[in-house]
């Protein structure tokens, strides 16, 4: 089944996300993880690629496994910086014969110090991925990344929406954005996106906090800002388990206020851990 149409059957649909494990234990646990969470009837899983696509095939098996063998819808991800469009039709064709028919299009990050840009012939932004996506597999639906706080790259917001509005146009059905800490930035997000001319579904990405140490490399590298108030209680974090509790309550208040406000559901980036990510979801 679509995202598009599991964001109609299931409201509100929350979704996981997780990333390639690096090790045969990794895997192994991310399973165990994917299994465990089976019972609260998630949407999707989605599973991401790492930097430069350096886990593509072993991505497509993941997915491939999580909807074929646990039982829950996936959603590949996909990037294209530096590929040729006969790679990307190789990728498309790997997820239809699994079974995946959600692909997240993505232009993906150059590999970790490899500092070169495209050669001529291949792509560079995902919009030429979207349009390799409808061109292959016209059922597909094709998820894209947007981003409330703007886009680290983006020469401004406006022009980060112009450019949102360019890869809509050219075949997305829905939209995750990428993790924020204050929902006055998705709200205000949704409205410039509709005044737009945007009307695919944004969902909103929550990340729950449970190491100040990892979200803050998050943040460094998406853009993203924290509230004071989640800040100063977060400093005031005596222990780590006070630190998951101050982000699992900062987590569910977020979600309650975005559900009673619209949004189509709750996408969670895990980081391959369960436990914070469950105590939302019950939660609510």
């Amino acid at each position: 089944m679509t995202v598009r149409e599991l964001l109609v059957e299931k409201r509100p649909a929350f979704s996981f996300e997780f990333f390639p494990p690096k090790t045969e234990q990794g895997e192994r646990t991310l399973f165990e993880t994917v299994r465990s969470m089976k019972d609260l009837d998630p949407a999707f899983v989605s599973v991401t690629c790492g930097a430069g696509g350096s886990s593509r095939g072993k991505t497509l098996d993941w997915a491939g496994q999580i909807k074929n063998d646990v039982g829950i819808e996936a959603v590949v991800h996909m990037t294209c910086l530096g590929r040729t469009r006969e790679e990307l039709r190789e990728d498309v064709a790997g997820a239809r014969s699994r079974g995946i028919e959600n692909i997240l299009a993505l232009r993906g990050d150059a590999p970790r110090g490899d500092a070169t840009a495209p050669v001529e012939g291949t792509c560079r932004y995902a919009i030429d991925l979207i349009r390799v996506v409808r061109e292959e597999f016209r059922e597909a639906c094709v998820l894209g990344a947007c981003y409330p706080e703007g886009h680290t790259g983006a020469e401004s917001r406006d022009m980060d929406m112009v450019r949102l509005r360019e890869k809509c146009d050219a075949g997305l059905d829905v939209l995750i954005t990428q993790l924020f800490f204050d929902n006055s930035h998705y709200f205000s997000f949704v409205e410039r996106a509709r005044a737009a001319g945007i009307a695919q579904p944004i969902v909103p990405g929550i990340m729950p906090v449970t190491d100040v140490s990892q979200v803050d490399r998050f943040i460094k590298m998406c853009g993203a800002t924290m509230p004071p108030s989640l800040v100063s209680r977060l400093d005031a974090a005596q222990t780590k388990e006070d630190v998951v509790r101050v982000g699992v309550e900062h987590a569910t208040a977020q979600c309650k206020e975005l559900l009673a406000n619209g949004a189509p559901g709750v996408h969670f980036y895990t980081l391959n851990k369960s436990p914070a990510t469950r105590m939302v979801v019950e939660a609510l």
